[in-house]
Parts: structure tokens; C-alpha cells; sequence
């Protein structure tokens, strides 16, 4: 059903390449856990780890049930290029969403040879996009600790990883993606589809959830929470740093025909391409995830003179700022975006928090939401003239469309998340009373806090509470 032996033989290939991708990527969110834990202080690890840990089921399950048909459901989006898409691959009654490696052709027009070609696909596909997707909710996590409940992070969580993201890639991030037709959108590795869209989230969130008890003095002026325990954080930041390599990797197919891209790419090599099926390598994207990631980190080591959390912090900002268009910059453009957009995003980031008091208490907001956003952006004005696409008829990629793309990237996380946020706000849902958060989220009842007691003595008991 796959063909001769070099077609089966690519599907194979493609098909271990995005499990591996997979794993690779679930470093990160060790690195968000690790991290989050650092910053949290330490009567609030326990809620903080598995706030965030439990987002994975909630995603997983959610994205399985309607997140992936989301996807190829909607890239003409709100009746811009056309109507909805049939997607019956992707629906969770499908065989081809099951563990089936042949069986029956499915209804909806998909022919024998297509149908062995989603069964042995589908589920790395819909996994590496589900990698993304928690990725996009876990980042919404570290704003709000040691003040959220933990259901409202996971309403978030869905509404944003399962629901919002991947409409934005739907319209932005497919290779027939209105956005990608129109107005020439480019984000090669998702400066805005992922991050842009979760740190417009994180700030509409933190708008409502307001700060941390104690984190502004009397005059306004912001107090330093100092992470817990630096050494944590310097991991996490590590492995989400190594984790991206496969985040990055997932974002290219690895190899395809010319003739699969509807003959649109000319000559006969098989090649690897970017999400927009335009060809690219792994030598490239290698070349400038390390300039950007070398540029962020050495610009944050400047700027926060030696200070670990925002060097480390600065480094990933700086892969993102440069993400959107890493398939197509020279080493040394990203290099120095890498080192430009953090410094930018750090001092945004100051800015907001002392003007509106916006208590973020890992800088997610600003690695993630202005560092996409810049990226989306910059790319539009570095990659000016240059086609979005190997289609013909897309929009080439201008300073304009890749602006208009990077305000509906924010928009769609945040309009979302602040409705979602003052519902739970109006129903008492959002933020743990006052003497939970003194008292610390790991022992929010006095019934907890005497449970802990339980079983010693006495004396033991009083010397304690002493």
C-alpha cells in the first residue's frame, strides 16, 4: 500500500523520525517541571509540580478527542479562502486514529494507498503536534504559580493547548493555511504559532490573577522574589534548551518527493522541507539554533550582569525570537537576533511589571510572548520579497503580513484566556484565598496542615507550631 520499496522505505523513515522527535521533545516539559519548582518557593512545590505535570493527561486526552481534527479542519479559516475541510483521518472514531497498520479504507474519499499511508503516520504526526501543544499550555504555568488553582490552570490549558494553538496553526502553520495564502505569514518554527499565542495568554491571565501577595511595597515599587533553588532552574532551562532540538527537528518533514508537493518544486530531488513544505536542511536549522541560542545567552549575561536566570532565560528567548525564520537566516542574522530580541523583551518585561504591576514570575510573558512576537515580526522585514511557499498564487512574505499574523497570534491567546479568566474570577475559581498563598498551596486547609501533624507526639507537635 506504500508503493515501490523507496517510498516504503521514506514512510518508515519519517516514521521513526517523528518518534524520536517526540521523545526528544518531552524533555522539555522535565525542563518546565524542574524549572517551575526552582522558581516556586518551598511551601508551593508540591502544587507547582503537579499543576503542570497534570496538564499532560488533560492535553493528551482533550487534543486526541477534537485538537488534531482542528487542525485540518479549519486552515481556510472564518470563510476567508473557502469552508471547513474534511478531515477524516483525524477524527477520534477514525480507524486511522487507532492501532491498526491496515483494515478497512475509511469513508471520506481516502484511497487504499493513502489510507496505509495514515496508519503508519497518523499517530507520530498527531504525537508531535501534541508535543506542541503542551508545550503551549506548560508555558501559561510559570507565569501564574503560587497563586492560581490548579483547575484553572487546566481550564487554560485545554482552551489554549487543545483548542486555540492549533487553530492558530491551522491558519498560519499549515502549508495551505489562509494566513500562509494571503498574507504571506511565515513562522518556520513558531515564534508566534506557540509562543506569541501562549504569552498573549500568560498576560491576559495575569491581568486578572493580579500578583503575588507581597511581590509590590507600599510605593509600587516590585520586590525580587529570588528562585528557590537556582540550580533547578539552570537544569530545567537546560533540558528545555535540548528538548528543542527535537521541537525543531518536528517542524521540518524530514524527507518527500517533489511530485507529493503537487509538482510545485522543480527538479527531481527528494528533499527535506520546512512546515510549509518549502525545502530546507537540518545543516541549517543546526547552524542557526546554536548562533540564536549563543546570541541570547551572551546577550543575557550582559544585560543581567551574570544573573543565571535571566542568562539562561535570555538563551531560549533568543532560539524564539530567531525561530520564525531559522530554515532561511544566515548564521549570523540569527546570531544577532538571538542577542537582540531578549534584551528588547527584557526590558519590556522590567517596564510592564513596575508600570502595571504585572507579577510574572518566571518572565514567560516576555521570553515567550515578546520574544514571539518580535520574531514574527523581525522575520517579516529580513525575509522581505521572499515566497512563503513553493505553491504558486501564496502571498511572498512582507513586513505587513507577518505584523497583521503576529497580532492575530497574540489576539487569539489572549482574548480567550481573559474571558475564561474573569468567568473563574465571577465564580470565586481563580486565585486561592489569602491565607492559603501566606500559608503556602501544598497545605491549603487546616485539615492538611493537621494531617501533616497526625501522627507524632505531643511535644513534638508544639515544638514545631513553635
Amino acid at each position: 500500500m506504500m508503493g515501490d520499496n523507496l517510498n516504503a522505505l521514506t514512510v518508515v523513515f519519517t516514521e521513526f523520525y517523528y518518534w524520536v522527535t517526540i521523545v526528544i521533545m518531552f524533555l522539555i516539559h522535565v525542563g518546565f517541571c524542574l524549572y517551575e519548582v526552582g522558581v516556586s518557593r518551598r511551601r508551593n512545590h508540591l502544587k507547582t509540580l503537579m499543576k503542570n505535570t497534570m496538564a499532560i493527561p488533560l492535553v493528551t486526552v482533550t487534543f486526541y478527542f477534537f485538537g488534531w481534527w482542528i487542525y485540518f479542519a479549519f486552515p481556510n479559516g472564518p470563510g476567508i479562502t473557502g469552508g471547513m475541510t474534511a478531515a477524516p483521518w483525524a477524527t477520534p472514531w477514525s480507524p486511522l486514529m487507532a492501532t491498526h497498520l491496515s483494515g478497512p479504507t475509511p469513508d471520506g474519499g481516502i484511497d487504499a494507498a493513502a489510507a496505509g499511508l495514515w496508519h503508519r503516520l497518523n499517530g507520530v504526526f498527531w504525537g508531535a503536534f501534541l508535543l506542541f501543544s503542551i508545550t503551549t499550555a506548560s508555558i501559561i504555568s510559570g507565569a501564574i504559580i503560587e497563586r492560581v488553582r490548579s483547575g484553572a490552570f487546566w481550564l487554560v490549558a485545554v482552551l489554549i493547548g487543545s483548542v486555540m494553538w492549533i487553530l492558530d496553526a491551522s491558519w498560519g502553520w499549515h502549508p495551505l493555511g489562509w494566513m500562509v495564502k494571503v498574507l504571506g505569514y511565515h513562522d518556520a518554527y513558531a515564534s508566534g504559532v506557540v509562543h506569541a499565542i501562549a504569552g498573549g495568554a500568560a498576560l491576559a491571565f495575569l491581568i486578572v490573577l493580579g500578583p503575588r501577595l507581597g511581590k509590590f511595597r507600599p510605593d509600587g515599587t516590585p520586590r525580587n522574589i529570588l528562585p528557590h533553588n537556582t540550580w533547578m532552574v539552570a537544569i530545567g532551562l537546560l533540558l528545555i534548551y535540548t528538548g528543542f532540538w527535537g521541537f525543531y527537528a518536528a517542524c521540518n518533514i524530514p524527507i518527500i518527493s517533489p511530485t507529493t508537493i503537487a509538482g510545485q518544486i522543480s527538479g527531481a530531488t527528494w528533499t527535506a522541507t520546512n512546515i510549509y513544505l518549502a525545502p530546507t536542511t537540518l545543516s541549517a536549522i543546526t547552524f542557526n539554533f546554536l548562533m540564536s541560542l549563543s546570541g541570547g545567552m551572551m546577550a543575557g549575561y550582559l544585560f543581567s550582569k551574570g544573573d543565571p536566570f535571566w542568562t539562561f532565560s535570555a538563551g531560549l528567548c533568543g532560539i524564539i525570537g530567531a525561530s520564525a525564520g531559522n530554515d532561511l537566516y544566515h548564521p549570523i542574522q540569527a546570531m544577532l537576533i538571538g542577542a537582540i530580541v531578549p534584551t528588547i523583551a527584557y526590558k519590556l518585561h522590567n517596564y510592564v511589571e513596575r508600570r502595571f504591576k504585572i507579577d510574572d514570575a518566571v518572565g514567560a510573558v516576555a521570553v515567550h510572548g515578546y520574544g514571539g512576537f518580535l520574531g514574527v515580526v523581525i522575520a517579516g522585514i529580513m525575509l522581505w520579497g521572499t515566497p512563503s511557499s513553493p505553491y504558486e498564487g501564496f502571498a511572498v512574505i512582507t513586513p505587513w503580513g507577518n505584523l497583521i499574523g503576529a497580532v492575530i497570534m497574540v489576539a487569539l491567546g489572549f482574548i480567550p484566556a481573559f474571558i475564561l479568566a474573569k468567568i473563574l474570577e465571577s465564580a470565586g475559581l481563580l486565585r486561592v484565598p489569602a491565607k492559603v498563598e501566606l500559608e503556602g498551596l501544598d497545605f491549603d486547609t487546616d485539615q492538611a496542615y493537621e494531617a501533616a501533624f497526625r501522627d507524632i507526639t505531643t511535644a513534638e507537635r508544639a515544638m514545631v507550631k513553635s
